[in-house]
C-alpha cells in the first residue's frame, strides 16, 4: 500500500461530504444511500456543514495516483449544536473513513496518527469519538489509546489524551 496524507483544503469538501456519509454506513451488508439523500439525514449533514470555521481540521489520504482514499478530521462543537460524539465544547469531535476498497489496509491508522499530531501542534489535549460497538474500527480507537466515557445504546463515546503523545 503506497499512499501519502495532506492536509485538508475547502476544496475537499465534496470528499469529506462523501466520507460523511461512509463513516455513518460502515456496515458492509447495508445498502448505502445515494449521496444526496445521505446528507439529507441531520446527523450526517451537520458533520460537515458549515466547514472551515475556526478549529475544523482534516487530513486526506491518497493513493500515488492522486485518488481520495479516506479522510480524517475534527472541530469543535457546543452543548446547543453537536455531534454523536460530543463531550465538551474545549474537546474537538474526530471523524474518520476509509473507503470501502482501501479498509483493512492501514489507513485508517495513518490517517489518525497524523491526525493527532495535527492536534498536538494546535495545543488541542484531547479527541472524542462516536462508534457503534460491532464497528471494528472500535479496536483502532482502542489501540490508540480512546477509552469509552459513555455508551448510549449501542453507541460507544471515547476520548484519548493526545497532547503528551507527540511532545
Amino acid at each position: 500500500m503506497q499512499i501519502f496524507i495532506r492536509e485538508g483544503t475547502l476544496q475537499d469538501l465534496p470528499f469529506l461530504s462523501q466520507m460523511s456519509l461512509e463513516a455513518a454506513n460502515w456496515h458492509l451488508s447495508e445498502i448505502r444511500p445515494s449521496l444526496q439523500k445521505g446528507l439529507s439525514q441531520p446527523g450526517i449533514a451537520n458533520l460537515i456543514e458549515g466547514w472551515g470555521r475556526e478549529g475544523d481540521i482534516s487530513v486526506i489520504a491518497e493513493s500515488l495516483i492522486g485518488e481520495q482514499v479516506g479522510a480524517a478530521w475534527y472541530r469543535y462543537w457546543n452543548n446547543n449544536h453537536h455531534s454523536s460524539g460530543y463531550v465538551s465544547d474545549v474537546i474537538p469531535e474526530l471523524k474518520i473513513a476509509v473507503c470501502l476498497d482501501w479498509r483493512r489496509r492501514g489507513v485508517g491508522s495513518i490517517l489518525l496518527s497524523t491526525l493527532k499530531q495535527k492536534a498536538c501542534e494546535q495545543g488541542v489535549k484531547y479527541i472524542s469519538l462516536s462508534v457503534e460497538k460491532d464497528n471494528p474500527a472500535r479496536n483502532l480507537y482502542l489501540q490508540n489509546g480512546f477509552r469509552p466515557v459513555r455508551q448510549v445504546g449501542n453507541v460507544w463515546t471515547m476520548v484519548t489524551q493526545v497532547a503528551d503523545r507527540f511532545l
